[in-house]
């Protein structure tokens, strides 16, 4: 009895071997708790599209490149899991699955994140205060100044020739210009607007940003660069405006604006001549959710031209996490349903084959739901409801490669041949066809997932993951059990369905001579 079990697993090893990895890789998925990520329309999320401000940036291939670099970083450090984030035009999109607080993601995506540090020139200035001083200068005979202009942002000004200056737009906000620019609203939702000179210092200038809690407020500690583009700029402006000595006419106040966007965060006092190049704090009246926010942005850079509001530009598309379950159900119930109704088929025609090939599917989807979660967890691959789509139709792909095998099989007994000896014989036949059926199969996702973007790439990288694995089913686990069934089944071929065909061989005289019978002589 061990013997024969001995010899019919040496017989079957491609069997074992390939029952044995797939329950074991199976059992660790499971006792690692993975499993495939949702996509954007299957668990819900939100879809923000960005689109350069027209005249206020260069749109170079470059530029959107750097952009999508820095806001993958950005949505990445958020742990938001399969982000699709592509360049489609002039636009950059960002799908972001699962996100709990969406307006956070959205703002924080579409951030530009230009920092500068200007010396204060007036502490408050009011917007009658600024309508007086236009007056003024038109009574005066001054030529060209333009209106106050109220922006979509909120009350930020636009002031020409202001003293002696240029006071630019909060769009472009014009590191070398002398702005009006609005304060970041206080706890009562008043903003206050601040006469800022030339920028001192840029973001560029910094290396990192930090999250801290002092003293019972969140702040941004910055870690400026080495050298004469980092520290030593930073402390040339503290000294310019240090509180106890500040430049009359660069920083007259003593305090140093900090601007981000085109917003006053904070203006704090210079209270040191120089600092450390990691002692470098940015306050505010910032929540942990806004410090943390700030940090990031910072950490990873400005965007490299200004993007529209997608909120204000209704470039943002929100998928219900309700909506997203009634999209995977109704995938499911369709693939279900269809995988029933042609196991039914498979099972009436091909009786144990049809399992056979049933079993095959299995292994495949087994191996298939592991790799997704591997590649879930790993590459932040997601499960889309086109991905589902691509699922389904490979499953009928697989089985057409058993049909393929099947009708081989019936082709040799037909041909006067033992169910035995025809398994090996139509085997290798068949399996080119499945190969090359296949190849061609995985040609076509290639192409599509080389020409296409978004949803349609996850179509094809299921039909082309699934391909592959109906190679390695049908190699590894139909071939062998197909083997067995044919052994098992050889005076009872209606158990395989193949009582008709066996009938119809055994009933025609004229079978071709290389045919060998179940007496191992060819039949003359």
């Amino acid at each position: 009895m061990i013997e024969r079990l001995a010899a019919a697993l040496r017989r079957n090893r491609s069997l074992v071997g390939i029952l044995t990895i797939a329950v074991g890789l199976l059992v660790g998925n499971l006792v690692t708790h993975q499993e495939p990520l949702l996509g954007l329309d299957l668990q819900g999320g939100v879809e923000v599209v960005l689109r350069p401000v027209p005249g206020e940036t260069d749109v170079t291939t470059e530029a959107l490149e750097q952009a999508l670099e820095i806001i993958r970083n950005r949505v990445d450090a958020l742990g938001v899991a399969e982000p699709d984030i592509t360049v489609q035009g002039d636009n950059i999109v960002v799908q972001l699955p699962g996100v709990d607080d969406q307006d956070r993601a959205i703002a924080l995506v579409g951030q530009t994140a230009e920092l500068r540090f200007r010396p204060l020139l007036a502490r408050s200035v009011s917007l009658a205060e600024i309508e007086a001083y236009k007056a003024a200068i038109e009574e005066s005979g001054a030529e060209d100044q333009t209106d106050a202009d109220e922006s979509d942002e909120g009350d930020r000004l636009d002031v020409e020739d202001l003293l002696n200056g240029f006071v630019s737009t909060p769009a472009t906000d014009d590191a070398d210009a002398v702005v009006i620019l609005p304060s970041s609203p206080d706890a009562n939702g008043q903003v206050f607007h601040f006469l800022l000179g030339p920028a001192l210092v840029t973001g560029a200038a910094l290396e990192s940003a930090t999250p801290v809690l002092e003293f019972a407020q969140w702040n941004v500690q910055v870690t400026a660069l080495e050298g004469a583009e980092g520290i030593d700029r930073f402390n040339a402006a503290a000294r310019t405006c240090y509180y106890e000595a500040p430049d009359p006419l660069v920083c007259p106040t003593g305090q140093l604006g900090i601007v981000l966007d085109g917003t006053v965060e904070s203006a704090p006092v210079v209270n040191a001549r120089a600092f450390e190049r990691d002692r470098i704090n940015i306050t505010g009246a910032f929540s942990e959710s806004e410090a943390r926010d700030l940090a990031l942005v910072l950490d990873y850079g400005a965007l490299p031209m200004v993007f529209e509001d997608p909120a204000e530009s209704g470039l943002v598309r929100t998928v219900s996490a309700t909506l997203g379950r009634d999209a995977l159900r109704a995938g499911l119930i369709a693939g279900i349903v269809g995988l029933a109704l042609v196991a039914l088929y498979m099972l009436a025609y091909y009786r144990f084959l049809g399992a056979a090939a049933l079993g095959s599917l299995m292994v495949s989807g087994v191996l298939l739901w592991v790799i997704l979660s591997f590649l879930s967890e790993t590459r932040g691959l997601a499960l889309t409801l086109a991905g589902v789509t691509g699922l389904i139709v490979a499953i009928g792909v697989s089985l057409d490669s058993n049909v393929v095998y099947f009708e081989h099989l019936k082709e040799d007994v037909l041909g006067g041949r033992t169910l035995r000896s025809s398994v090996d014989q139509a085997f290798p036949v068949a399996f080119r066809t499945i190969f090359w059926a296949n190849l061609a199969t995985l040609i076509g996702a290639g192409i599509l997932w080389l020409l296409t973007i978004g949803s349609v790439r996850g179509f094809a990288a299921m039909l082309a993951i699934a391909s592959i694995l109906d190679l390695v089913a049908t190699y590894f686990f139909l071939r062998p059990i197909v083997r067995t069934l044919a052994r098992w089944s050889a005076e009872r071929p209606a158990l395989v369905g193949m009582a008709t065909v066996v009938a119809a061989a055994a009933a025609d005289p004229a079978t071709p001579a290389s045919a060998t019978p179940a007496t191992g002589k060819a039949r003359s």
